[in-house]
């Protein structure tokens, strides 16, 4: 049986870097390129990466995520006294080729399989998403990958959120939301989905309106959540 609180859902939505995407995979292929810097610069680069949406979406200075992420890594590398275009070209194509979470297929397959229509939800722009659904192989178990860049403004904005809403023909309680990002739990909680989130990183909750119904620790477990 469903868990009473996700019985009407018609259609399951995920956030993709972070949820699916395991945006700490590049890692390996940074610290293979700069050694001892590697821990800094990843972290601070996940973390501009997000600022940085949400400083233009407040500015109305709106640029798609390639460019953000570009951004965001030459701050991170300058910190670090790191200069390198060459080198700045190579890990932004670790971007294009991110790992997914162990589970991801296998929960992808089980949805499909009964009949629930899956989508990503992301902040990517489509040429990103698009690479990186294909490296990882899971391009068929997907319904839709929607992008921000259909109304020109990152996510918490609630315009965001009413792409799928619009896309799926669900009303927005009808739709399963997972994210690892707690501040997009918050965003999609707050809009009406029913949120369900993956706390892989043991955060503690956002001081925000919007609270998920759920917290998993991957999405291992969200088939069985939802009664398949």
């Amino acid at each position: 049986m469903p868990d009473p609180r996700l019985s009407n859902i018609k259609a399951c939505v995920f956030d993709a870097y972070g949820t699916l995407f395991d945006v700490f995979s590049v890692a390996d292929g940074v610290r293979a390129a700069i050694g001892d810097d590697a821990d800094r610069v990843t972290a601070l680069w996940r973390q501009k990466q997000l600022e940085y949406t949400w400083l233009r979406s407040l500015m109305k200075a709106h640029i798609d995520f390639w460019q953000v992420t570009r951004d965001a890594l030459d701050f991170s590398l300058s910190t670090v006294g790191n200069d390198d275009s060459a080198l700045r070209d190579s890990l932004l194509d670790l971007y294009l080729t991110l790992d997914t979470y162990p589970e991801v297929s296998g929960m992808l397959a089980a949805l499909r399989d009964n009949g629930i229509p899956r989508a990503i939800l992301s902040n990517g722009a489509p040429p990103m998403l698009d690479a990186a659904v294909r490296s990882a192989g899971i391009a068929d178990l997907l319904d839709e990958v929607i992008s921000v860049e259909d109304v020109g403004i990152y996510k918490p904005h609630s315009s965001v959120y009413q792409i799928a809403v619009d896309r799926l023909k669900c009303q927005p309680a009808q739709i399963c939301f997972m994210s690892s990002n707690a501040w997009d739990v918050a965003g999609a909680a707050n809009f009406g989905f029913t949120v369900v989130w993956i706390n892989r990183f043991g955060q503690v909750p956002e001081r925000l309106p919007g609270k998920p119904v759920e917290e998993l620790n991957s999405l291992e477990a969200l088939p069985s959540l939802l009664g398949l």
